[in-house]
């Protein structure tokens, strides 16, 4: 395969246009046209939609996740080769929930970015839905709720993120007065990280014993949430270590005292003879380990 040609089709499909992967290859955007148009015509597959952003098409799905391993290969290899390594990129691209880069993830980073040079590419992404981008071809590991293996990746659970319901002393006494009962979970705004969080709904679907519908204000903010419970915006889902100061000092309450949602978070990863994404995978284990509660038996 033509890695001129694989070098184009996988920079409109990371840029999001022929015109920004032109500046990226330092071409014209004819040129990646051509590229990217040949290739199409030596696989007999249309590879990238001609949408604003442009993507991969799903055939083109299987190709960019090749085109990604390609060049971690060959970036690994060049680095092996230079008598500096550091001046070879390696970029690492990955899918994170919100939370878990807030408390425990970014650590697993440090010495993969000090020692090895690499560098990353984080994809922000709700844990019940990172999956889809190592199906896409766009990352090549995620952390994920998923424990079933994306086609031509590995899974290993890391643990469990543990969530308390929590609101402010004032907002608990309004709402709560008699618990978390249904018509009270009905009616308590609570907070969301975006449309696609699900985690709010389904404690309160715990709490209550059916599904209920309350006012929702959404915040794409982890570190915010907390914030927003203390001022008594709303009633929310905290991760146990991010609550636990506030719980400590009053500024925050358990709403539903002995309840939690239990998370069980997993690692996905490329099946692939890398040994940066074999050193990667340890590290975030290991972070993982001494943050999370222990995976299930």
């Amino acid at each position: 395969m033509d890695l001129a040609q694989l070098s184009a089709f996988a920079a409109v499909v990371e840029e999001g246009s022929f015109e920004a992967a032109a500046r990226r290859l330092h071409v014209t955007p004819s040129a990646v046209s051509q590229r990217v148009k040949a290739l199409e015509a030596r696989l007999g597959r249309i590879l990238v939609t001609r949408t604003r952003p442009a993507g991969a098409t799903p055939a083109g799905q299987v190709l960019a996740r090749y085109a990604g391993q390609v060049r971690l290969l060959e970036g690994e290899a060049l680095a092996a080769l230079c008598d500096d390594p550091g001046g070879v990129e390696v970029r690492l691209p990955v899918a994170v929930n919100a939370d878990s880069l807030a408390t425990w993830f970014l650590p697993a980073l440090t010495g993969l970015a000090t020692e090895r040079a690499a560098c990353f590419e984080i994809h922000q992404e709700d844990q019940d839905h990172s999956a889809t981008l190592l199906r896409e071809g766009v990352v090549m590991a995620a952390v994920t709720a998923d424990p079933r293996a994306v086609q031509g990746c590995s899974v290993r659970p890391l643990g469990r993120m543990r969530y308390l319901g929590v609101a402010s002393p004032a907002f608990a006494r309004r709402w709560f007065p008699d618990g978390p009962t249904a018509a009270a979970l009905g009616s308590a705004t609570t907070l969301l990280f975006n449309r696609k969080d699900a985690l709010q709904a389904r404690f309160a679907r715990e709490l209550a014993g059916r599904p209920v519908d309350p006012p929702v204000t959404v915040l794409p903010s982890s570190v915010g949430f907390a914030d927003a419970a203390i001022l008594g915006l709303a009633w929310t889902l905290v991760p146990e270590t991010m609550a636990r100061p506030a719980l400590d000092d009053g500024r925050l309450v358990e709403f539903a005292r002995g309840r939690h949602l239990d998370v069980p978070l997993y690692w996905q990863r490329w099946k692939l003879a890398s040994s940066l994404l074999d050193e990667l995978t340890d590290a975030v284990v290991a972070a993982a380990a001494g943050q999370l509660r222990a995976p299930n038996p």
